[in-house]
C-alpha cells in the first residue's frame, strides 16, 4: 500500500447501499473512491489511491490539490441571494440593530 508522508487530506468512509460496501473518500480528490467489506479497508484503499494520484500528479508536473485543512480562508465569499430575500434580510438586521452581514453570519452557524 502506497502512503504519503504528510497526508492531510480530508477522508471520509460511507456505506454505499447500492453497492453493499463501505465506500472511502477524500473532498480534495472528488473522483475518486475506494469500496471495501470494512470501514478500515475503504480508508486504507482511498489513502494508496490518493497517494498514487498525487505521486503520479508531482511526476508529470501537475500542480497537487492543497489539504483543506492546511489552506487558509479569509472567512469572506459571495452569497447571492433572490432581491426579496436580500430585503427581508435587511429589515431583519436593521431591526435587530445588527450590521446584514452578522446577521447573515449567525444564521450560517446553525
Amino acid at each position: 500500500m502506497k502512503t504519503l508522508k504528510q497526508d492531510h487530506y480530508t477522508y471520509r468512509v460511507t456505506w454505499s447501499e447500492e453497492d453493499s460496501q463501505y465506500v472511502g473518500l477524500c473532498a480534495e480528490f472528488p473522483s475518486m473512491s475506494w469500496l471495501a467489506g470494512s470501514p478500515e479497508k475503504a480508508l486504507q484503499g482511498i489513502r494508496s489511491v490518493v497517494a498514487e494520484a498525487v505521486a503520479d500528479m508531482e511526476t508529470s508536473g501537475e500542480p497537487v490539490p492543497e489539504a483543506l485543512a492546511s489552506k487558509r480562508f479569509s472567512g469572506k465569499f459571495m452569497v447571492r441571494v433572490p432581491p426579496e430575500v436580500h430585503r427581508q434580510l435587511t429589515l431583519e438586521a436593521v431591526e435587530a440593530h445588527i450590521s446584514l452581514n452578522r446577521l447573515a453570519s449567525a444564521k450560517l452557524a446553525h
